[in-house]
């Protein structure tokens, strides 16, 4: 087999400019690159979501006040203290075996496809690059948003699901208890069929894609200017979180508005009489009409509150991983 892939997945995550360290006298192949990807990211994601969940939580419940109503809470720490009185802290985790499935799913395939589209970015278009040479920095950003794009598929049910349990208690719109995550799915299908579970696609798609080339791209740079800094080939554990919690907040900042559309879209009420789904232009339309750009990014400091310790986490992870196994 060819050791390409092997390669790949080592410099990654290496530096994008200094010389990468040595190559392991028996490589991985292929298929074992790819298990260890699948098995890492799932992990480290899955840790990252434990960390983070309640803080999404609060962030969900922020997107999700209706336009025609008074605003239920006055911020992020208004929602959290609301959470935390009226549902405990077990509640603010509610329908977390749905995200946690999602976590090890999304990273799982964000690694994994990210390490392909460079074995094929390579193969194809740096045909002349020396193997043990990282490509460029856009090429690394473009296999970023190529990695999004995959795993927003895999992504928009579970996610659908989740926001829907997380705001079951505060949403007039989805006011009713459901009895579980396969109740919940039962409800869905029987209201729109198969199709159904992938409501808000489009928001997912737009935030993976975006937000995975800057994930991976942020990571790679920061790390990178870290090496150079340092004249040295590898990173401490600090220096690893550093770098992802700063891809962590780019990853959420910079496409915030499609996320606040999808869980908008995702937290509607089930087969309402008489209406008809919004699509996302719709969804979004509305929320600009009703609280102007500002409404767009509710819940958006929150976020990145959160997302730069867990990012940090699910890096550290998956290069902790990788080193020892």
């Amino acid at each position: 087999m060819s050791q390409d892939c092997f390669v790949v997945e080592k410099v990654q995550v290496s530096s994008i400019h200094a010389a990468p360290p040595p190559v392991s006298e028996y490589p991985d192949t292929c298929a074992q690159t790819a298990v260890k990807d699948i098995a890492f990211g799932s992990l480290a994601g899955m840790i990252g979501k434990v960390f983070e969940y309640p803080f999404d939580t609060v962030k969900v419940r922020l997107q999700s006040q209706p336009d025609e109503l008074p605003l239920r809470y006055r911020g992020p720490i208004d929602c959290l203290v609301q959470g935390l009185k009226q549902d405990g802290l077990l509640g603010m985790y509610r329908g977390i075996s749905s995200p946690l499935i999602g976590a090890a799913a999304e990273n799982s395939c964000l690694f994994f496809s990210y390490n392909l589209a460079q074995t094929f970015s390579r193969r194809n278009f740096y045909p002349d690059l020396e193997k043990t040479d990282p490509l460029p920095l856009a090429a690394l950003v473009i296999c970023g948003g190529a990695s999004g794009s995959f795993a927003s598929f895999i992504l928009t049910p579970i996610e659908l699901i989740k926001c829907k349990m997380q705001v079951q208690s505060v949403c007039t719109d989805a006011a009713k208890i459901h009895n579980g995550t396969w109740a919940l799915i039962g409800e869905v299908y029987r209201a729109y069929g198969l199709r159904g579970l992938w409501k808000g696609q489009t928001g997912t798609f737009v935030r993976e894609t975006g937000g995975s080339a800057s994930w991976f791209g942020t990571y790679e740079y920061v790390s990178s200017a870290i090496r150079r800094r340092k004249s040295k080939h590898t990173l401490s554990s600090w220096e690893m979180m550093f770098s992802g919690a700063a891809a962590g907040v780019s990853y959420n900042l910079i496409l915030f508005p499609a996320d606040s559309i999808k869980s908008r879209m995702q937290t509607q009420a089930i087969g309402q009489v008489n209406e008809s789904p919004k699509g996302f232009w719709e969804v979004g339309m509305g929320i600009y009409r009703a609280g102007g750009a500002t409404a767009l990014y509710r819940g958006c400091g929150i976020t990145c509150f959160r997302s730069a310790p867990s990012s940090a986490i699910i890096f550290l992870c998956y290069e902790k991983l990788k080193d020892w196994f």
